[in-house]
């Protein structure tokens, strides 16, 4: 399903303040594609999440999913956390089966299904586990198989990997994209890491600092599998990276009151620095 933000602006109130969070922010995500966004914290990319899942909802403008308004959660419409969620007092199977038991799908098919996508993540020997005993890779890929098994038709990842080691991470992504390339949901995924976003994504959005805007968009036409020397990966990242950076500086200038310069962010985006760079 095609997601679309149309006009669309959020604010919070925080200690009797009203706070902007998104200002007029137009984005859309084609059926089947795979967008990234990327921006400072607090520049509301999470908000646009919940706002597509259905568990928030705007000020102002519309969201759309398969050209219906979003008026609140679905099925077809999934979320997987930073932090994997997990129910400790089921085991991986009961975890991965809890929504389709919820759907009302009788036990022998919720069985089958939750297998079927526990070995597509490659936990087939874990199925008996209980969350304390996974590690924390383990974890994401438990909850990317609970999303998975209800079938959605958008996908929605808010920074699921942050919490990983960088080898760990470079697995899962990986995975990802196998699972995605076979089911073809629509995904947009959060994240900090430039690297992991123009490695992933067809699109990647730039949003800017609160209130959040759509200051950039980039197509990465590069092939899959992609690698970190590609000179248009790097292209880019060292574009990215500028921007983000401008976007850091006007964060720290209206929090401290002065001008704080990050020539790093903005003038040097060696592939190291991409590679590293979260913001």
């Amino acid at each position: 399903m095609q997601v679309e933000l149309r006009h669309v602006s959020k604010t919070f109130r925080q200690n009797g303040r009203t706070i902007e969070v998104l200002q007029d922010i137009n984005l859309t995500v084609r059926e089947g594609e795979f967008v990234c966004l990327l921006g400072p914290s607090g520049c509301g990319k999470s908000t646009i999440i919940n706002l597509i899942a259905g568990l928030e909802s705007s000020d102002q403008g519309e969201v759309f999913v398969g050209g219906t308004p979003v008026t609140g959660p679905d099925p077809s419409r999934v979320v997987v956390f930073q932090d994997a969620a997990l129910f400790p007092w089921l085991t991986v199977q009961g975890n991965v089966e809890f929504g389709l038991r919820m759907a009302g799908v009788g036990p022998a098919e919720r069985h089958a299904r939750a297998l079927e996508y526990l070995k597509l993540v490659h936990l087939s020997k874990f199925v008996h586990a209980y969350p304390h005993q996974l590690s924390g890779g383990m974890k994401q890929r438990v909850a990317i198989a609970r999303a998975l098994v209800l079938q959605p038709a958008v996908l929605l990842l808010d920074e699921p990997f942050a919490a990983l080691d960088a080898q760990t991470r470079a697995v899962l992504q990986n995975e990802l994209l196998e699972i995605w390339e076979l089911a073809r949901p629509t995904i947009l995924f959060v994240t900090h890491n430039v690297r992991e976003a123009t490695g992933l994504a067809d699109r990647v959005y730039v949003i800017s600092s609160r209130p959040g805007r759509i200051r950039d968009t980039q197509t990465i036409a590069v092939p899959r599998p992609r690698h970190a020397d590609d000179p248009v990966l790097q292209a880019h990242q060292y574009k990215i990276l500028g921007i983000l950076g401008e976007e850091v500086e006007k964060v720290f200038q209206e929090e401290l009151g002065e001008t704080v310069h990050f020539p790093e962010a903005r003038h040097e985006a060696s592939s190291e620095q991409a590679r590293g760079m979260h913001i």
